[in-house]
Order: structure tokens, then C-alpha cells, then sequence
């Protein structure tokens, strides 16, 4: 002898209390992504108030930095470019693609920054093509402290044995050029025009995707279906048969 069927009102309690819980978790979603909104905001004002500072003496190599409190914070530093150290990094610009000239400086403690000194097209990127920006004594740099990107770009691994280069792996080109007390960041120069134009600096583009308040609306919508879903589904269970 076979289970009898559900009746109808028992599968309409049983879908309403499914809706009811989806309600719960769409709301819970969306109140959670309104949280994000807020923390994203807030870390907006933080950067963009760095961006437009004074300048602050860049931390040394032995202090910890992170994105929530350093990353985008406008520093300087003085020292002496090791030209012969400098590595390229593959980019894509406003300018058209070329290349980051990233440039290890040594400051007055020994201690080694590396300088992202700003974009060459290709024809730029070997050195006796902008000499005059070859500096041999000491300069200062003011920029932007930006965090490592290690590992590589978009699909393409950094290769060093090879001396390619997609992302500015502060640790691997360190190890690859045989620096040590290396800073754990790199710098973005300001536009501070070179002599003879290249590199080029000041196109480190601050932008922050923030879709959240998309999210929540699509969240609280979705809520709101479920919501009506459940309405519908337990006035059906009292309309009579």
C-alpha cells in the first residue's frame, strides 16, 4: 500500500515556509551588502584624502604596510638610483602599451625602494634612449605607496629567469636583481616631468569598483518577491476547495 499524496494546502505550506526562509537569507544578503556599501564608501574618502596629502616620509624597509591604513598614501623618499638594477614591467597606459621602468633606490640607511618611475613606450625602454633621465646622484621622489603584486598579471605569470615581467612583484624582483633590505612596496612616481620626457609619471589611475548598492537592491528585491510568493501561496491554502 503506497504513502498518500500531499494535499494541496499541505505542498502550499511546504513551498510558503521554503519562500519564507529565502526571505531571511535575501534579506540578510542584502543588509550585508548595504554594510559593504558603507565600508566601501568610507575606504573611498580614506584613499582619496591620502591621494591628495602632504607628503610623509615613505616608511622603512623593515616596517609592515597594508591597504587598509598605507596603500595610496602619498610619501618621498631621497636617495640614489641603481639604474643598472632597473627592470621593465609590461603595461598597457593612456599613452598606448609599453612598459613600467621600475628602478631600485638606495637611501642614506642602506635601505632599497623600489621606484616605479613611470611608463616608456618600447622604443624608450632602452636606456640610452633617455640618458638625460639617468640620474647618477641623489634624487628625491615623491609619490604614491602602492602594495606588491605578486605572482603576475591577468593570465600571464611573471617569469624571471626569462625577465618577463606582468605585475611589480616587489619580493621577485628583489630576489631577481639580488636586493636585499627591499622595502615590502613600491612607489608610483608623481608626474614630475624627466628630462627629455620618459619615463613618464603620475598615471597611476585610484579607482574603486563599487556595485554594492546594486547588490542590496537586488537582494531586497528579491526579498520582496519571495515575500509575495508567501502571501500568495498561504491565501491560496485558505480559499476553499
Amino acid at each position: 500500500m503506497t504513502e498518500a499524496r500531499p494535499t494541496t494546502a499541505k505542498r502550499h505550506t511546504a513551498f510558503a515556509a521554503i519562500m519564507a526562509g529565502l526571505v531571511l537569507v535575501f534579506l540578510a544578503l542584502g543588509t550585508w551588502q548595504v554594510q559593504r556599501l558603507f565600508w566601501k564608501l568610507d575606504l573611498i574618502a580614506r584613499v582619496d584624502a591620502r591621494v591628495h596629502a602632504e607628503p610623509v616620509p615613505a616608511p622603512p624597509p623593515s616596517t609592515s604596510v597594508n591597504a587598509a591604513n598605507d596603500e595610496y598614501k602619498r610619501v618621498t623618499t631621497t636617495g640614489r638610483l641603481l639604474n643598472d638594477k632597473e627592470e621593465f614591467v609590461q603595461a598597457v597606459t593612456e599613452l598606448g602599451p609599453g612598459f613600467w621602468v621600475v628602478t631600485p633606490l638606495e637611501t642614506a640607511d642602506q635601505g632599497i625602494v623600489l621606484i616605479n618611475r613611470g611608463f616608456v613606450p618600447k622604443e624608450k625602454r632602452d636606456p640610452a634612449a633617455r640618458g638625460q633621465a639617468q640620474y647618477e646622484n641623489p634624487v628625491t621622489v615623491t609619490g604614491l605607496l602602492r602594495l606588491s603584486e605578486p605572482k603576475g598579471g591577468f593570465l600571464r605569470a611573471n617569469d624571471p629567469s626569462a625577465n618577463r615581467w606582468y605585475s611589480r612583484d616587489v619580493e621577485a624582483i628583489a630576489k631577481a636583481r639580488g636586493l636585499t633590505n627591499v622595502a615590502p612596496y613600491f612607489i608610483d612616481a608623481d608626474a614630475t616631468p624627466n628630462p627629455g620626457g620618459f619615463p613618464v609619471g603620475g598615471l597611476t589611475i585610484v579607482n574603486f569598483r563599487n556595485s554594492h548598492l546594486v547588490y542590496a537592491l537586488t537582494w531586497y528585491s528579491l526579498a520582496a518577491m519571495s515575500a509575495g510568493a508567501v502571501y500568495f501561496l498561504l491565501r491560496r491554502r485558505k480559499m476553499p476547495a
